[in-house]
């Protein structure tokens, strides 16, 4: 299969006064053509800084992009001005943000927001613009398509707010899609249909998708591969179904164990102790050492390098090494 998104190294910080912040700090992971990664770790492990490095939107001059490459079908994007970002925006990377009354401009109809993006991009007449919008509505499942263009976004759902969104960032046919925390202000039931919705316009116009959530739930439903980031690192990459059935990383089997589940009866919801780090202020060796019930003296004084396993497999820790395995 053939790789359209490679990041390598990719090192973004921030500078706040004379401290610098690793927000990310040397990711690496690739995506295939069609296929759908995500990416997953609670708040503030960098998961949402990943996915803005890709798009060149990190908070600049706070923000900077300092080392690594981002590869997308064989051009590197940390090379490209600002004026060519903007031509890859939109058209060949699309991002859909985690409130959508928040993403939408709510001085312009729906209708206005999708034309620009095709004008701007496909320099489509204003005609040829207005019925691809109404197209691309009717097939975010709109059955009243024509009207809905000279709607405002307050005057909609969340999840048709989503729905607008995801016709939006469709509309150039993207080759990537780039979905933070799609449905997590939606209930459970809209968060259904707008993720079946994404993978069916995923296999229709053949766009590779990079998630970012934290629900685990959400990533069985439509993930090919999962990235496991903790402290601004991958701490795990597996196919889908091997990581579900086979967590490598003690975090990793943390996220697994606090999920809610129907089988059994359980009192309480298990839960990883402590907090992620600050950024500011990483502990030395295992960033997850701290909170981790495995932990032995090497993981406090040395930090573990990411080692393949095979199998597309790959996970940051000392159990996997001889010492480790004694331990």
């Amino acid at each position: 299969m053939a790789t359209l998104l490679e990041v390598k190294n990719l090192k973004t910080y921030f500078y706040k006064k004379k401290t610098v912040i690793p927000a990310v700090d040397g990711v690496d992971l690739k995506i295939n053509k069609g296929e759908t990664l995500a990416i997953v770790g609670e708040s503030g492990s960098g998961k949402s800084i990943t996915s803005l490095s890709i798009m060149k939107l990190v908070p600049s001059p706070a923000g900077k992009i300092v080392e690594g490459e981002i590869i997308l079908d064989g051009k590197n994007l940390v090379d490209l001005s600002e004026a060519e970002m903007c031509k890859v925006r939109g058209n060949d990377i699309s991002m859909i943000f985690q409130e959508p009354m928040t993403s939408l401009n709510p001085v312009l109809t729906v209708g206005e927001q999708i034309t620009e993006v095709l004008m701007y991009h496909q320099k489509m007449s204003k005609a040829e613009s207005t019925k691809k919008a109404i197209e691309m509505l009717e097939m975010v499942g709109f059955s009243r398509a024509a009207e809905l263009i000279n709607e405002f976004p307050h005057r909609l759902s969340g999840g048709m707010r989503q729905r607008v969104m995801i016709a939006i960032a469709m509309s150039c046919n993207p080759k990537l899609l780039i979905a933070d925390e799609p449905t997590t202000a939606l209930d459970v039931t809209i968060q259904a249909q707008i993720l079946d919705l994404m993978k069916d316009l995923s296999h229709k116009f053949d766009t590779s998708i990079l998630l970012i959530t934290h629900d685990l739930g959400v990533v069985s439903e439509v993930a090919d591969k999962i990235v496991v980031m903790y402290g601004g690192q991958v701490v795990e990459q597996s196919p889908v179904y091997d990581l579900f059935d086979q967590p490598l990383h003690p975090y990793t089997v943390g996220l697994m164990n606090s999920i809610p589940t129907i089988e059994g009866e359980i009192e309480r919801l298990q839960s990883i102790e402590g907090n992620v780090p600050s950024p500011e202020n990483m502990p030395k060796g295992c960033r997850f050492a701290p909170r981790c019930s495995k932990a032995f003296d090497r993981c406090f004084a040395e930090a573990p390098q990411l080692k393949q396993m095979g199998n597309e497999r790959a996970v940051r820790c000392f159990l996997y090494d001889d010492e480790g395995a004694k331990a």
